[in-house]
């Protein structure tokens, strides 16, 4: 791949960016706006937004959670709850959101290294995500969570 696709935490200056985020709405049901994902992260010290940037472009969004007790997905106390994942709509379609998803792993190594499982959970209707998060390696384990929005399966990828 070697696009320079960068995985990094959230800066302030990156509102800009974020202001300017296109997501269409039949994704948008799935998940939060990153504009969501930072105000969620000012309230609660445990969810880490992420940026993915593409050279000088902000690409995609997503947070990690870190508080063991409020993971409900698992029993796993050292598991890292992987919540919000988007891409901005104008960069979707170019293997993007695969590749920061394989980066994930190494990132969350380094970053936490007492983590040992990355958790995640997806509607039951969003097939492409599915799809998506089968190709990088998470696994659905029959897991299922009803969310306010209906059935979530929840996938999980061991961290090695």
């Amino acid at each position: 791949m070697g696009t320079g696709l960068e995985i990094r935490p959230f800066r302030e200056k990156d509102l800009a960016a974020l202001n300017d985020y296109c997501l269409p709405l039949e994704q948008a049901i799935y998940t939060s706006l990153p504009l969501k994902v930072i105000e969620d992260f000012r309230r609660d010290k445990y969810n880490l937004p992420k940026m993915i940037w593409l050279n000088d472009d902000l690409v995609g969004c997503f947070a990690l959670y870190t508080d063991k007790e409020g993971n409900q997905y698992t029993r796993n106390e050292n598991a890292i709850l992987l919540k919000s994942f988007s891409l901005d709509s104008r960069h979707q379609k170019k293997g993007l959101a695969f590749e920061a998803l394989k980066k994930l792993p190494e990132l969350i190594t380094r970053e936490h290294p007492d983590k040992n499982e990355i958790i995640l959970t997806v509607h039951h209707t969003n097939v492409p995500a599915i799809n998506l998060y089968v190709k990088a390696g998470f696994v659905d384990k029959g897991n299922r969570f009803t969310g306010e929005a209906g059935e979530e399966w929840v996938f999980h990828y061991v961290l090695e």
